[in-house]
């Protein structure tokens, strides 16, 4: 997804990460080099990781929970998931997994477990911000809907401005970003499928 200057910030997520990096990957019975090649994270960056040292982007945890075989949602969680028909998730559960350099910040709400991912997000972006995210894995879509201020959704290079109030279905299985149109603050909520790959 995101590359330079779109993290994950606060010691405590990156302990979090780092424990569930740790456990999940001695449960799969990896190396560094096998996750390594699986993730194509390099084995340097995931050391780092394990020992709470690193500051991921969103897209380096999207690579590392597919290499791990979880969901994004179940590599933030830090106990397993109810069997339950219904969990309900508190406020201090989501995770805020960017923030702009203008006050803009992505916030995962809640997120499915398994590999068939479902995730629900809140974006808040403002005049100057733009969030570049690498492709998604094939089949990928995602719904928006902008709730304040227009959103420019960028897909392929062609610009898709989506005002407040509307709605939009978008295959993010391509090159992409999210950016604040105008001089106004854009918020919008976001749902992400992506399909579970082996």
């Amino acid at each position: 997804m995101p590359e330079a200057g779109n993290s994950v910030s606060g010691d405590e997520v990156n302990g979090l990460i780092a424990r569930r990096v740790a456990k999940l990957r001695k449960a799969l019975n990896q190396s560094f080099d096998a996750l390594a090649a699986r993730s194509e994270i390099s084995k340097g960056m995931l050391v780092a990781i394990e020992q709470g040292h690193a500051n991921p982007s969103i897209g380096t945890l999207c690579k590392l929970a597919a290499a791990l075989r979880v969901s994004l949602t179940e590599l933030l969680a830090e106990a397993p998931r109810s069997l339950e028909p219904v969990q309900v998730v508190s406020p201090d559960q989501a995770n805020v997994l960017w923030q702009g350099t203008k006050g803009g910040v992505a916030t995962l709400l809640v997120g499915s477990t398994g590999p068939d991912m479902l995730e629900l997000w809140e974006w808040t972006l403002f005049p100057g911000e733009t969030f570049q995210s690498k492709r998604h894995p094939q089949g990928t879509v995602e719904l928006l809907s902008v709730k304040e201020g227009t959103l420019t959704l960028d897909v392929d290079g062609i610009d898709y401005l989506i005002p407040s109030h509307h709605r939009a279905v978008a295959k993010t299985d391509r090159p992409h970003s999210y950016r604040c149109h105008g001089g106004k603050r854009t918020r919008f909520s976001m749902i992400v499928h992506e399909p579970g790959a082996t």
